[in-house]
């Protein structure tokens, strides 16, 4: 079947036009930090807006509910409060995906209730308040690396490593044949931080302790 010329350059066109607009978009999307997505693409650990607050997805269902609609149950946490919502969407539902930059910073110092830190990349130095750190503040030493995430170059949150090494400043003596299935006991560290630890850790040791539940995990052979 033979095409028209015309209508062959009238497609080419369309394309052309269509392509142009595609990019556009996304250019559009990319500065806005925003890009709309439909409910049903929702996945974990996205980040999206929500009557004007960044939440992220911290749990997701699908739910088909016989010949009704289909619906996608959430919980949210507010990246602002750190507080859990539950929030139903229906499977048409268009949501604003929010795109954050993450930059590795070290933590340089504080003063009062300002931390100061250095994007490792840039060398570039800035501070955040003790209200937008939160609770990082008990597991931050000097020179300790850590990842800012930011949106609209307004940093909200904060990703420790794994794993911290604090040196222990208070504890009670260590007991003599001290065995790990022993009771624990408290220890307060370099940063006031106060948890568990074996009866056989003292004072002036350096422990690694877990960021995600505060917890011991292990000595530091130095």
């Amino acid at each position: 079947m033979s095409i028209c010329p015309l209508a062959s350059s009238f497609a080419s066109a369309v394309i052309i036009n269509q392509s142009f607009l595609i990019l556009y978009v996304i250019e559009f999307s990319a500065r806005s930090g925003l890009m709309i997505v439909a409910a049903t693409q929702i996945k974990r650990g996205m980040t999206i807006k929500l009557n004007n607050e960044l939440y992220r997805v911290f749990s997701f269902q699908h739910i088909t509910p016989g010949n009704w609609r289909g619906m996608v149950q959430t919980k949210l946490k507010s990246l602002k409060s750190g507080s859990i919502i539950e929030h139903r969407f229906r499977s048409e539902d268009r949501l604003e995906r929010a795109f954050l930059e993450t930059h590795e910073v070290e933590y340089l110092y504080a003063d009062g209730d300002d931390y100061y830190f250095m994007n490792t990349e840039t060398y570039e130095q800035f501070h955040l308040s003790a209200a937008t750190l939160e609770d990082s503040i008990p597991y931050m030493v000097p020179n300790i690396k850590m990842k800012i995430e930011f949106y609209e170059t307004s940093p909200i949150g904060v990703e420790l490593p794994a794993s911290v090494e604090l040196r222990v400043v208070s504890t009670e003596p260590g007991l003599r044949g001290a065995t790990v299935s022993n009771v624990n006991k408290p220890a307060t560290l370099e940063t006031g931080l106060v948890i568990q630890v074996p009866p056989f850790v003292n004072e002036g040791e350096l422990i690694r302790v877990d960021t995600s539940e505060g917890k011991y995990m292990e000595r530091v052979k130095v």
